[in-house]
This record gives structure tokens, sequence and C-alpha cells, in this order.
């Protein structure tokens, strides 16, 4: 008979380990019995994929696995339910092993674990047959939630040598197992590797296996528990006291809450910080788009048009140096912030110039509040720290947004709701953001200095800030510019911008905490030197090579940004931020005249010199690491061995950014997962084995009125029904032009895989190429341009049904240059002439059909034939081919999108090339037609012109 206490009969008892042993035993059952029953039914539909099956696959996925067939997925249904219970009981008995007065920490992973049991509940019984979005949702969700899960468990881990041992053993392999197994799903998913997918399996269940046995640790403390049931009333006896046991709850609930509400986190200071980071996103969203608008002007100008006075915008804090303005604006701080919005109010004026003086006048308010901001906040350091922390998180935050907007950041003043803009959200969470964090600020006007002497210079501050901005801006404002830096061309090599983007903004995150954590390292010179040598290696290095140095490099520039921000506090604004701002622009306008050396003033100085570019970037940084140095340890922003200060409030307020952080971060992944592009492209029409191919010049991704133009494009591109397309002018990776690259989104939208061609830092304009077909291989290259501007060239090879086809993208350099334009078409001829393999060239050549440099791209020295040698009606944009079948051309009118026409030609692979001969649309089967949508009048301002109708050819 159990024994009795005074507030109850023990009715039951058992302990604690039975939990983890249930939890453990029966969720190994739930996945080993899914494989054990698929194995023996169903073994050659579930080791099959869509590339493979036996003998070359042979062990089966997870997924695969626990997918749609019956019975081993009712066999993994039923006891993933039975796992549920214990798997809640864990989570409960570990909260209550944990639990400290006044830590928040054991209920956001009791919350963490709750989550991860719910969405588990998600991906089991909402298969991606029954609704495949869903299922990826609660996937992703439990991925990801099992980062915080594994982190927490590991930080509040009892005092036990033994479970601390296992559980660092077991979430260590986890997430090294991650590595491997991202590489075999790339070698399955992107080169279609035999057998890839079957290590991937191997690495995918030890995954799982893993997970679970992190898990099974818990019995090692919870052996140390007793679970009692206990009759409080006596019921089990057939007896009842409710008085009695009403008291008792009301004793239970009263300290349940007490325990709930005396810890000192706060929504309220959370919200604080949100609010903060959402301003500093505010800002880095105007400041990227300033450049975007100013690059209209010259782009549709052809030349200096001089609206780009307006990047001067951001050297507004040179008027703090005047005492009653600097004092009203300090003051007034909340209405400089307000006033700053016109930036994303610009969306809604409808002509370009007002739209960019609009946006201008943000950047100008915004530069300025923020200076002010900093430089009221400086005489305490912990709320100094809080808007450096808001400003280096809007950066990630930004570059966030534009990971999962396609590079286009969702509130930029060329983003509107027909191009996927978020404007009106955007802007509604700017005001209450901005409203909320400019309630108070540390100085009320006077100028109240930093804590401790000042010994460092305002001057090389000043420059130090010229370098941390320009550095963040050109690099770091998009996830996929320095990746694109180090992209060669097929096979991959490096990395790739999706899902690899997500590592880029776990180093700025990651940086940004060495920098609060360790201040006087990332200050030092010891730091700078491996943040040079990262630099270094990125502008001088291909592939994964030069990627591993672009991380460092990001590593180093968030973690300095805290000392030199605050460090250039100490003085003046006008010395630092209104010089930094003025250093930046001069670094802005460089970086772009390396490629636009043909049409500024004193361009040739600098042409294709970005290594210069980067050189001053590392020693205007270095300006301000010098500065910083030279002030004493004592007096800098902080130094608390890893502490915050000796200030709870303090504390708690950097645990709020750093809750922010880590949303953020699992933000990040969660999109790089959702991105992953499927590679299972099909062309339009296989079964005529037909190539629509196009050639198009998109002007940077800017329509006529200054909207962003990917979707409209996409729309154009779907309903040609094209193929393979090469774009011109379209490298967009660059401050002037946003940051941006337009082939992700029609990459992703359409189906197709994509080669970016010369990338940024090679000082092109910029050429790409998007195919259904997969490009086996690709080389890229520098056509000789001894005066004029480079001529950039993509030579891929692409498997087109099995054959394998070369396709050529070129843009030929600039018509006031005709001995390159020479060079160039020698150049290109020879290479066209080198393969033995059937090849198109989508092109962009710059003269007259059977004149001068045509002769030398058409006919014998190349072996390639014009698509219609009687269109005399071209100058730019021209198709050749050789050793295809070609069945039809067309020019369709560009509608506003650009100032260039689409040109189009279809090509049926392994059929000998015919002759010139054209033919009624109607001998021509319906497979290998053009849409008929474009003719007449086409739609939205495309249509069939030149011919007003396709040509055909037998």
């Amino acid at each position: 008979m159990a024994p009795k206490f005074k507030d109850g009969d023990t009715v039951a008892s058992f302990n604690g380990k039975w939990i983890s042993w249930s939890h453990t035993i029966v969720a190994y059952c739930a996945f080993i019995g899914a494989l054990i029953v698929g194995m023996s039914l169903h073994y050659h539909k579930i080791v099959q994929n869509e590339f493979y099956g036996y003998p070359q696959e042979w062990f089966p996925s997870v997924s695969a696995t626990i997918g749609d067939r019956y019975p081993e997925r009712s066999v993994f249904m039923v006891f993933i339910a039975i796992t549920s219970g214990p798997r809640f009981a864990l989570v409960a008995l570990w909260y209550i092993l944990t639990r400290r007065p006044n830590s928040l920490l054991p209920k956001f992973v009791a919350g963490v674990g709750i989550f991860r049991t719910l969405t588990c509940g998600g991906w089991t019984y909402v298969t991606s047959t029954d609704d495949h979005d869903w299922h990826d949702i609660f996937m992703i969700s439990y991925l990801v939630a099992t980062i915080p899960w594994t982190a927490g468990c590991l930080a509040l881990s009892p005092r036990n040598p033994v479970a601390l041992k296992y559980r660092k053993i077991f979430s260590g392999t986890f997430f090294a197992t991650i590595v491997p197994l991202i590489y075999f799903f790339i070698q399955h998913k992107v080169h279609r590797v035999a057998g890839a997918y079957t290590t991937y399996a191997f690495f995918e269940w030890s995954l799982v296996l893993l997970d679970v046995a992190f898990d099974a640790v818990t019995v090692v403390e919870f052996s140390n528990f007793e679970i009692v049931v206990k009759d409080l009333r006596g019921i089990s006896r057939g007896q009842g006291n409710q008085a009695a046991a009403d008291a008792v709850l009301e004793k239970e609930r009263e300290k349940q809450v007490g325990q709930v509400f005396s810890g000192r986190f706060s929504w309220f200071g959370l919200f604080d910080a949100v609010a903060d980071v959402y301003n500093g996103f505010v800002f880095w969203s105007m400041l990227t788009s300033l450049g975007l608008c100013v690059w209209y002007f010259p782009l549709w100008h052809m030349g200096i048009s001089g609206y780009e006075v307006m990047v001067m915008c951001t050297v507004s804090p040179f008027l703090l140096g005047i005492r009653s303005l600097r004092f009203l604006v300090v003051k007034y701080v909340r209405i400089a912030h307000l006033l700053s919005l016109s930036g994303l109010f610009s969306y809604l004026a409808k002509s370009p110039e007002n739209r960019l003086f609009s946006a201008g006048f943000g950047v100008w308010m915004s530069c300025l509040a923020w200076a002010a901001t900093f430089y009221a906040e400086r005489s305490l350091p912990h709320r100094l720290e809080a808007r450096i922390s808001a400003f280096c998180l809007g950066l990630i935050a930004s570059s966030i947004a534009k990971f999962a907007f396609w590079t286009n950041n969702p509130i930029w003043p060329v983003m509107h709701a027909p191009n996927g803009g978020w404007n009106k959200l955007g802007l509604s969470l700017a005001i209450i953001a901005m409203l909320r964090s400019t309630r108070s600020a540390a100085s009320s006007g006077a100028d109240i200095p930093a804590p401790g002497p000042n010994k460092s210079s305002p001057t090389l501050a000043g420059l130090g800030l010229a370098g941390l901005f320009f550095a963040m801006h050109s690099l770091l404002s998009d996830s996929s510019t320095m990746i694109l830096w180090v992209w060669e061309g097929y096979p991959v090599r490096g990395p790739l911008s999706v899902p690899h983007g997500a590592w880029t903004l776990l180093a700025m995150g990651f940086g940004l905490i060495f920098g609060l954590f360790a201040p006087e390292f990332a200050r030092g010179w010891a730091f700078y030197g491996i943040g040079s040598i990262g630099a270094a290696v990125l502008t001088t290095y291909s592939h994964w090579t030069g990627y591993y140095g672009a991380l460092a490099f990001t590593i180093y520039i968030m973690a300095a940004a805290p000392s030199l921000i605050s460090n250039a506090t100490r003085h003046s604004p006008t010395s630092t931020f209104g010089l930094g701002f003025l250093i930046y622009n001069i670094m802005v306008l460089a970086h772009v005249w390396v490629v636009a050396y043909a049409f500024v003033p004193g361009g040739p100085l600098m042409r294709e010199h970005t290594d210069w570019v980067q050189t001053a970037m590392m020693l205007l940084v270095g300006c301000g690491v010098f500065s910083a140095t030279s002030q004493p340890s004592s007096q800098t922003l902080t130094k608390y061995k890893g502490k915050p200060n000796h200030n709870p409030a303090a504390r708690k307020q950097r645990s709020y950014y750093i809750y922010i952080l880590c949303f953020l971060e699992l933000l990040a992944i969660a999109i790089a997962y959702l991105r992953f592009p499927s590679y299972n492209y099909t062309p339009y029409h296989p079964e005529t084995k037909s190539v629509t191919a196009g050639i198009w010049t998109i002007h940077f991704s800017l329509d006529n009125d200054m909207w962003s133009s990917e979707h409209r494009m996409r729309d154009v591109i779907k309903e040609l029904e094209i193929d393979v397309i090469g774009l011109l002018e379209s490298d967009l990776q660059r401050i002037i032009m946003g940051n941006r690259d337009t082939t992700q989104f029609l990459a992703e939208d359409l189906g197709m895989y994509v080669d970016y061609g010369p990338g940024p830092n090679k000082h092109t304009w910029g050429s790409a190429l998007l195919s259904k077909f997969p490009i086996v291989n690709s080389t890229h290259h520098l056509l000789p341009s001894p005066v004029g501007e480079l001529a950039p060239a993509i030579h891929a090879t692409l498997d087109m049904y099995g054959r394998y086809v070369d396709v050529f993208v070129f843009h030929s350099g600039q018509e006031e240059d005709p001995e390159d334009r020479r060079l160039q078409s020698e150049y290109l001829s020879r290479l066209m002439k080198s393969t033995p393999r059937p090849a198109i060239l989508l092109s962009y050549l710059v003269t007259k059909p059977g004149e001068g440099n045509y002769n030398t791209y058409v006919g014998e020295k190349s072996g390639m034939r014009d698509i219609d040698p009687s269109d005399w009606d071209r100058w730019c944009e021209y198709i050749l081919y050789k050793g295809l079948k070609r069945t039809g051309y067309a020019r369709v009118s560009r509608s506003t999108i650009t100032d260039t026409e689409i040109q189009v030609g279809k090509f049926v692979v392994d059929q000998p090339e015919g002759g010139n001969t054209m033919i009624p649309e109607d001998q021509v089967p319906p497979g290998l037609r053009f849409p008929a949508l474009f003719k007449g009048e086409g739609v939205r301002g495309h249509r069939y012109h030149v011919f007003n109708e396709p040509r055909y050819f037998e």
C-alpha cells in the first residue's frame, strides 16, 4: 500500500527516467519501423528519385520512407502520435529541472520545446502531397527551432559531467553532419551525381538518430526525479473535501503566477528594441535606394545628367556644426526622424524626378537624425550601445529583406504593389517604430560629453566611419554581392546566392556579437589585420577561397562597427559623421568610376581598379582603428569581459537586441531553405525537341518610369515560352544600382538555371544566361577593349535533349570605339569557330547587317549563320547559329520596360540547318509556332513588330 502524507495519499509513483526512455524508444520505433516496412514492401520505389533509381541509389531518404505510401506512412504516424505524450512530459520535466528565479531562458527553451513538438505533428500529418507549402513551413520551423532548443539545453544543463559530455557529442555531431548533408544534396540536385542521394540519405538518417539521442540524455537527470500521483481529496477512498482542495489549488495558482511574473523580462523593453531596429532598417532601406534612384537619370541620359549631385544628400550631419541648430535637432530628434519618412512616401510620386527628390530629402533627414541620435546618447554608454546595435541590426534586417524579396527591398521607391512592393505596410510600421524609439534621449539638447577624456583624433574617426559605411553598404547590403564576386561559372566550385547567402547573414550577426562582447579585440590592430587579409582574399581569389575571405571580412566589419561608431560620437558630429559621409560619397563614386570610366570625366584613371577602391576602404577603416586605439581602454564603450555592465537594466537591454538578432538569423535560414531551387526544370515543348532562344538588353532592370521591372520581364519571357535567353546590361551589384540581381527572381519564378556572367569585380555592365536546360559547363570572357568599355561574354554548354549545344551571350563595345569592336569580333569569332558542337550566339554587336564586323561574326571565320540575313533593320541585337535547324524568328516590342526589343529564334535539335526559304505559319507544327498572344496589338505593349508577325523557315 502506498504511503500516506498529510497533504494527500500517494496512489502511484514512478522514476522520471521512464519519460526519457519511453520518448526515445517510441520515437525510434516510428522511424525505424517505417524504414523496415518501406524497404520490405516498396524498396525500389522509395530509393527512386527524380534522376536515378536502383542500383545507383540503394538507400532511401527519411522523407521517402515516411512519405505517402501505405502502410509505412501509417506506422510512422501512429508511433509519432504515441511519442507526443512523453515528448510534452519531457519538455515539462526539463523546465522544472532548469527553472531559476528571475531567469527567462528556461521559459524560452520550454516554449521552443513545445513549438518543436507541435511543428513535428504538422509535417507528420500534413504531407507534401496534401499541401506542399505547409509541409515545408512546418518542417523548416521544426529544423530552425532545433538550434535554440539545442543551445538552450546545453546552456541550462546541470553540472553532470556524463550528461554534458554526451550532449556535446550528440549536438556537435548533429551540426557537423549538416555540412556534408548540404554538400551531397547539392551534388544530387545541382550536379546530378549518381549515388549522391544515397549518401545524403545516410546523413539525413544520422540527423534523426542524433536528434532523438540528444533528448535521450535527459535520462541521466530525470533518474533523480520521482513522479508521484497524489489523491488530495480522498476520491480514491470514496472521500472528498472540496474546500481543502480549492484552498490548495488557489495556493498553487498564486505560486505559479508569482514565478511567471517575477522575472525582469519586459515586453515593453523588447518592443522598444524592435522599434529601434526597425528604425535602423528604415535608414538602410532609404540609403540603399538613393543610388538606385540617382542611377535612373544618367542611365536614360546616357551620360552625366546633373541629378548625380543628389548622392551628396548624406552630408547633412555637417549642419550639426551650427550650435543652435544642433541643439534643436538633438532636442527634437523625433521630428527629424519623422521627416525622413519622406523617403518611404516617395513611392507615391508619379514622376521619377519627384521620387528622387523625395527619396533624397528622406536620406538627408535620416543621416542628420541618426548622427544627432548617436551624439545625444554618447554620455550613457549602454544607451549608445543600444542605438549602435539597432543601427547594425537594421543593416542585417535590410539584407534579409532583400534575401527574401530576390535582392529588392520591398519598401524602396522603385517598388509598388504591381511589382511586389510592401510600401504601405513598411511606412505604417515605420511611423509606429519612430514614435516609439524616439520617446527619450540621454540629452535634451545640451552638449553632454562622453565620460572620460578625449584623446582620439576626430578626423581619423571620421575617415574610419567613411570606410565603415562604404564597406557595409557596398558589400554587406545584399547577401549575394560577395558571392557573385567569386562566381566563375559552371560546374559549381563555390557558393551560390541561395542558400549560401544565409552564411553571409550569419557571419554578419556573429561579427556584431563579437564586437559587443569583445570590444577590445574588435577594435585592435590584430583583428584589423585579419579583416584586411579577408578583403584581399575576396578581391584576388575566386570560388570557395575567395568566399572564405569574404566571410572573414564580414565578421571583422560588423565587429568593428560598435567601437568605431562609439569612438566617433566622442567628437563633434561635423568632424566625424559629416566628414565620414562626405568621404563615403567619394568612395561611392570611385567604385562606379571603375566601370563607368568611358562616360565620366577622369574615368580612365580609375579604369578597372576595384583593387584601389578596396585598398582605400581598408585604409579608411584603419584610420578609424588608429583613432579608437588611441583612446584609453578604460573609457571605451564597454569593458565587461563578456557582460554588458554591472547595471541589470543594461544587461537586460542588451539581451533584447540579441533576441532580435537570433530571430533575424533564424529567419535568414528559413528563407534560404524555402528559396532553395528545385532543379527539375523542363523546356516548353520537349515533344518537338525545340529550343526557343532570345536576347534582350534589360537596361539594369529599371523601366521608363523608374520602377523595378523584374515582374514585367518575367511575364513576357514566360508568355513567349523562351527556353534560353541572354540578358545584357544585367550587372546591378553596385551601390548606384542597388546591389541587386535580377536573375535570381527570373530564374526561380520561371524555373530556369542561371549563369551570372563576369562578376561585379570584373568591371563590365554585365551579361547573364537563363536556361531551361542544364548548364554543363560555362566560362566567362573579357574581350579585348584597349580604349572603351569592357565587353563581357559567356560561353556555356547546355544539355539539350541529351545533345550538348554551346550558347554564347555577348555584349560588344560601344560605337565610339571601332578598334575595340574589331578586336572583339575577331576574338569571339575564333571562340565560336573552335567549338565542334552546335551553337547559338545571343548578342549585341553594334554593326549593320552585311557590313564591317558583321562579316567577321557571320561566315567562314566563325562558322556561324545569321538567323535571318534578310532582316536589314538591325544594329545592336543579333542571333546567330550553326548545327541546328532554324525554324522561326521574331522581334517583339519592349513596351516601356527597357530601351531595346526582344529578339527570339526557334531551333530544333538533331536536325540539319536547312535553307532560308520562308514558309507560312499554317505549314508549321503547333509546337514550333510563336504564341499568337503578341499578334496585332499584342498585350501590355508587347507585339510582333518590324515584320508585324513571326517569320518561319522550312
